[in-house]
């Protein structure tokens, strides 16, 4: 179920991910009539983000974006993924897309506020024509950490979104449940660097999800594809 493509370097990663993810985008459209992304923030999706942006073969006035999880900050804060999005994606051609922020406002995401997020999800387009997550080196995935206390209800409850703290998460965050990314006509794992690759070999090893919870998203019934560069 795992379909594994490694690439020379980051721009042609970047390059080829985004030609899949329009691919999707496209096929979405033609079929439903929108269509609707899920990415995953931090530094390594950068040059994917300019290169999916920059996709004048996309009628994003027919797209809805949205990220797979959030630092629980505002999108002025250097610390959030919206922010990376607008600056990176957002631009040029994607300028017309429409974007569902997962931060709702407030110091917590207590139940008030990820009810909030939730409701302002609603009109998002189901299912994804796109997911595309990340990887840590703890291997964590959207915000699955090891130690996270609500990391079981986050792998399995039905709900949209969750509130999520944990050791390694830093701030607390919000971030989709298992079952709504699975919910994506196709799902992607984008990593780079020797780490990384080194980590991906662990966690399709035994042993608990509890430890590495990207083996969840290993272990589902579904395909994906990992886009790896050195």
């Amino acid at each position: 179920m795992l379909d594994r493509r490694s690439f020379a370097d980051r721009t042609t990663l970047a390059t080829q991910l985004a030609d899949a993810v329009a691919g999707h985008i496209n096929a979405a459209i033609a079929t439903r009539g929108e269509a609707a992304i899920a990415v995953s923030g931090g530094s390594t999706p950068a040059k994917f983000f300019s290169a999916l942006g920059k996709r004048k073969d996309v009628d994003w006035s027919k797209v809805v974006v949205t990220l797979v999880d959030e630092r629980w900050v505002d999108e002025l804060n250097e610390r959030s993924n919206a922010g990376l999005v607008n600056q990176k994606m957002l631009q040029g051609p994607a300028a017309s897309a429409r974007f569902l922020p997962l931060y709702s406002g407030g110091a917590e995401p207590d139940a008030t506020q990820i009810g909030r997020t939730a409701a302002g999800l609603e009109i998002l387009p189901r299912p994804f024509a796109a997911v595309v997550l990340g990887m840590g080196s703890d291997g964590h995935t959207a915000s699955f950490f090891p130690g996270g206390d609500t990391l079981a209800e986050a792998l399995s409850a039905s709900g949209p979104v969750i509130a999520i703290h944990a050791p390694g998460a830093g701030e607390p965050r919000v971030t989709f449940t298992l079952p709504r990314l699975l919910e994506t006509d196709a799902l992607f794992l984008h990593i780079e660097g020797e780490e990384k690759a080194a980590v991906l070999e662990k966690a399709l090893g035994d042993g608990p999800v509890e430890e590495m919870p990207v083996r969840a998203v290993l272990r589902a019934d579904r395909p994906m594809t990992v886009y790896w560069c050195p």
